[in-house]
């Protein structure tokens, strides 16, 4: 059978996955009464409510004679540890741009991956039924993106299709009558090369993503590329240096059908398969028949540019509301999610009850805690940290730098260069881009951007788009100014009593509501001025037997403040931490005693 392989790559939001879900009704992948989910591949309960593609997956559609295999990539730069090796295991990619908004800076960080594979790209401006959509000066927009890229006069001399996801159609001229989908699984067939693989040579693939399924333990997916795996034969697997790792049978074989994977006998070189039965192998490696010697090259991934440490919740409210909450628990977890996510490192620190977790960037961390919780993890999370680098040649101090992207209504592009400025960040482009809206371009450490999309949404209204990537190291941009205001801390253990938070409302914004337990050293507000500030929130009205009207008004408190988790990790500061159960998002000092606290603050400023 012809085979393709296929990654369908795209900016967040620009209908990717949408687009994934019209292919596979068209193909007959699903019945015509079936019930399927809209953005079926968004199989993640995060992915669906978030509305982004985390983890990368496969499916595939059959169209005349030929399997296309699809893999539907993230589009976030927090999840490129995916996107660089779906890359290896195809041969064309589908470059998916809104027909508005043009090409962004995540369409940019892998559609550079992909052309310096030597892929040569397939162009679809979707969503040109948009009443804004711009469509010729978008396609003029693509070319000058691969122009930058330094595509070749191949990969520049791409065909372009429109098209509507969400209606599913797609034509080559934008007059032809617009019906299917069917110009597009044509353009696929006739312009992606078939696999380069060889039948006749000994059995080897590369591991390019790996999952836990509860029914058939550790599967991993890859690209065959040479060879015939047939289901009970023996097989080894080697790391990227050449070291076997383990030797088995290929217990299970799985092959991608529609939105399935299905039990197979024997799958061919060229095929993008799944395999069950390996306990030790991991993403990277090659898996390959005993003969084989060397390994397959695989591709190195970029650096974590980000850390936080995840603690034991020792917190007085600690095990109420989570069912796992030991320090064994939660590394065993984290090695878990480190193994089949190749862009997080775990590491154990000198504290036995905590563990640094490096990553790509705040919304990746935030996902993993965020799943965590869910499963029943409690946690103490300390403000993310930047991961430096030395310059081994001048011994100067790196720091990771972002480019950041930012389309914003004129009116408020004043206060994002302003607030950009004072987080050390240098602009590179200013240009209008129609409609009263400008596109800024910066070069920000990653250390200033740390907190700043809410603050952000808040400056621009909402309406504001920021896109980060990372663009590499610098000289370290000399220090940033961090939280002005100081916070109100707890001095008891209870409930939190309307009285009390409304006689405290004078203090600054509150962050609970009346009847929330809180402990000795819990945050539970902001303080107007910039010191910290020890508050009772037990205290109680004073009961007398004089009863007026004045006396018995009702108590009118001002609503909370109720931070979502990346809004309460991006606002704490060095010495406070984030606890996370199931349940509830708390902030609280590292150290609940104010004696200890003393203690530490006076240590600090003698060292």
């Amino acid at each position: 059978m012809d085979i393709r392989n296929i990654a369908i790559i795209a900016h967040v939001d620009h209908g990717k996955t949408t687009l994934v879900d019209a292919l596979l009704r068209q193909s007959g992948a699903f019945r015509a009464n079936q019930q399927v989910m809209e953005r079926a591949l968004d199989s993640n309960v995060l992915e669906r409510e978030r509305g982004i593609t985390i983890l990368a997956k496969c499916t595939s559609v059959q169209w005349k004679s030929t399997r296309i295999n699809i893999v539907d990539t993230p589009g976030h730069a927090d999840f490129g540890g995916e996107v660089e090796r779906i890359l290896s295991m195809v041969d064309g990619v589908v470059v998916l741009v809104d027909a508005a908004e043009g090409p962004m800076p995540q369409t940019k960080f892998v559609v550079g991956k992909a052309l310096r594979q030597g892929l040569r790209p397939i162009v679809v401006i979707n969503k040109v039924d948009r009443p804004d959509a711009r469509v010729h000066q978008v396609h003029d927009e693509i070319f000058d993106l691969f122009a930058a890229l330094d595509a070749t006069d191949a990969q520049l001399d791409f065909p372009t299709l429109y098209a509507s996801g969400r209606a599913g159609w797609a034509v080559a001229d934008l007059d032809a009558p617009r019906q299917d989908l069917s110009a597009l699984f044509d353009l696929i067939v006739r312009h992606v090369p078939a696999p380069v693989a060889d039948p006749d040579q000994p059995f080897a693939m590369l591991v390019t993503t790996l999952e836990s399924d509860p029914y058939l333990g550790r599967v991993l997916t890859g690209l065959i590329h040479s060879g015939t795996a047939r289901v009970n034969m023996p097989v080894k697997s080697l790391s990227r240096d050449g070291r076997v790792i383990e030797q088995a049978r290929l217990t299970k074989l799985l092959a991608f059908r529609g939105l399935e994977r299905k039990p197979i006998e024997e799958a061919q070189a060229g095929d993008i398969i799944a395999i069950a039965g390996l306990t030790e192998t991991t993403v990277a490696d090659t898996i390959c028949a005993p003969e084989v010697t060397e390994a397959l090259p695989a591709t190195p991934v970029d650096p974590p540019t980000l850390a936080m440490t995840f603690s034991v919740n020792d917190s007085p409210l600690a095990g109420r509301e989570g069912s796992k909450v030991t320090s064994r628990m939660i590394i065993e977890r984290l090695r878990r999610e480190a193994e089949g996510n190749v862009a997080i490192r775990v590491r154990e620190t000198e504290d036995k009850d905590a563990v640094e977790v490096a990553g790509r960037g705040e919304l990746q961390l935030g996902v993993l805690i965020e799943t965590m919780r869910r499963e029943g993890y409690e946690l103490a999370i300390s403000r993310p940290r930047v991961l430096f680098k030395t310059d081994p040649a001048t011994g100067q101090r790196l720091e990771p730098i972002e480019e950041v992207q930012i389309d914003v209504d004129e009116d408020f592009s004043g206060i994002v260069v302003e607030k950009m400025a004072g987080r050390k960040a240098e602009m590179v482009d200013m240009r209008p881009s129609g409609g009263g809206k400008q596109r800024l371009t910066f070069y920000a450490p990653t250390r200033g951007l740390i907190g700043y999309q809410g603050e952000f949404l808040t400056d621009t209204r909402g309406t504001g788009i920021m896109s980060r990537l990372f663009h590499g190291y610098a000289p370290w941009k000399g220090p940033i100014e961090g939280r002005r205001n100081g916070v109100l801390i707890s001095t008891g253990d209870g409930a939190a009593v309307a009285y009390a938070l409304w006689n405290l409302e004078d203090r600054g914004p509150m962050f609970i509501m009346p009847g929330t337990q809180v402990y000795q050293g819990m945050i539970i507000g902001a303080h107007t001025r910039d010191n910290d500030l020890d508050v009772n929130p037990l205290k109680g009205k004073q009961l007398t037997n004089i009863r007026t009207t004045a006396k018995d008004e009702a108590v009118r408190l001002t609503p909370p403040i109720l931070m979502t988790l990346e809004q309460a990790i991006a606002y704490i500061a060095d010495d406070e931490l984030v606890e996370v159960t199931p349940k509830s998002i708390r902030l609280r000092k590292r150290f609940l005693d104010p004696n200890e606290r003393k203690r530490q603050a006076r240590a600090a400023e003698a060292g």
